[in-house]
């Protein structure tokens, strides 16, 4: 075997701070030097980190929206078709397309079908589950749950090169930067 086949694949390289404005200053120092391909973790949320890596928004809102207007579309037409054209039944006098009586399944239904989209559409979209990234293969990486904060730059960057993109982070007042395997 050569030697290349024995060395573990590079998933990026990772940096670690002590403070979520380090983490902060060292996510828009590698936006602003052409480093898309990365991804900040941190105990609790940081949009101040997601936005200076560029974090687009998601279309977990429109596909809401989508799902909202099917269901509460679903829920009235079934209304209207057992009503109107399946089974007619004159209650009463009253027309068979009474409008308001179908108000309330339409309802129900748009926030079902809008509730049930949006954690689908979620999940889909951000690849979840996700029970193993190779981020855990650096062996401090479990202080993201409490005290550190991490920014991994992947391999997958055009701009990524192991030796250049290692000697950036160390210039981000990281406490290390290592390489992470795949």
């Amino acid at each position: 075997m050569t030697e290349s086949a024995l060395q573990p694949a590079v998933h990026g390289v990772v940096a670690e701070f002590t403070t979520p404005d380090g983490l902060v200053s060292a996510c828009k120092k590698a936006y602003a030097a052409g480093y898309r391909r990365m991804d900040a973790y941190s105990p609790f949320p940081l949009e101040e980190a997601a936005e200076a890596i560029g974090f687009e928004k998601t279309a977990v809102p429109l596909l809401t929206l989508l799902g909202g207007i099917l269901g509460g579309l679903s829920g009235y037409l079934l209304q209207y078709w057992v009503h109107v054209r399946a089974f007619p039944l004159n209650v009463g006098g009253r027309p068979y397309h009474s409008w308001p009586a179908f108000i309330v399944i339409t309802f129900e239904l748009t926030i079902l079908f809008a509730g049930i989209t949006a954690v689908v559409g979620m999940l889909a979209l951000s690849g979840l589950p996700q029970p193993y990234h190779s981020i855990f293969n650096h062996p401090r990486f479990s202080a993201a749950t409490r005290d550190r904060f991490f920014l991994c730059i992947e391999a997958a960057d055009p701009k990524f090169d192991l030796e250049q993109t290692t000697l950036f982070l160390q210039t981000t007042d990281a406490v290390e930067v290592a390489e992470v395997a795949d």
